[in-house]
C-alpha cells in the first residue's frame, strides 16, 4: 500500500470512492443532492491542487487533496474505514504537505471527531458550504500549542 500523486488513470476510481464514500458518511445529504454533486466532482481537475492517492494492487483504497495548506478532500472507500487508513492519509498531509486547515460539514460528526484527534480545533462557521449550498461548514485548524 503506498501514497502516490494523482494520475489521470485514477480519476473513474477516485470519482467511485468519493460517490461511495459520501453516500456511507454524509447522511445529512440526499441521494439526489449526491448525484448532483457528483456531475460537480467529474468536472474536478485534479491537477490544480496537491492530490494523492492511497493505492494498493493498483485499486485507489482513498484520497486527499490539499491547497494552500488546507485539506480540501479526504475520501475513503467505505470498505475500508476504520482500518486507520484515514491516519495514515492525514499523516502525510501533516508532514509531507503541511496542511494545518481543514473545512468540515458541520453536520459530519465522525469527520469532526476524526480531525479533532489530530489537534484541529474550529475556529469559524459558515452557514454555506464553497457552492453556496446549505451545509454550514466548520473551519478548523491546528491548535496552537504552547512551548
Amino acid at each position: 500500500m503506498e501514497i502516490k500523486p494523482y494520475e489521470q488513470t485514477y480519476r473513474e476510481q477516485m470519482i467511485s470512492v468519493w460517490e461511495r464514500s459520501v453516500r456511507a458518511t454524509h447522511h445529512f445529504v440526499s441521494s439526489a443532492e449526491v448525484n448532483r454533486l457528483k456531475e460537480l466532482v467529474k468536472q474536478i481537475d485534479f491537477y490544480s491542487y496537491s492530490v494523492y492517492c492511497l493505492i494498493s494492487e493498483n485499486k485507489v483504497l482513498g484520497f486527499l487533496g490539499v491547497e494552500d495548506r488546507v485539506i480540501e478532500t479526504l475520501f475513503l472507500d467505505p470498505d475500508y474505514i476504520g482500518q486507520k487508513l484515514g491516519t495514515k492519509l492525514m499523516h502525510f498531509a501533516l508532514e509531507e504537505l503541511h496542511a494545518n486547515k481543514v473545512n468540515v460539514n458541520e453536520q459530519n460528526a465522525d469527520a469532526i471527531k476524526f480531525y479533532s484527534k489530530f489537534g484541529f480545533i474550529t475556529y469559524d462557521r459558515s452557514e454555506k458550504d464553497a457552492e453556496g449550498n446549505d451545509y454550514p461548514i466548520l473551519k478548523m485548524k491546528l491548535q496552537e500549542h504552547e512551548k
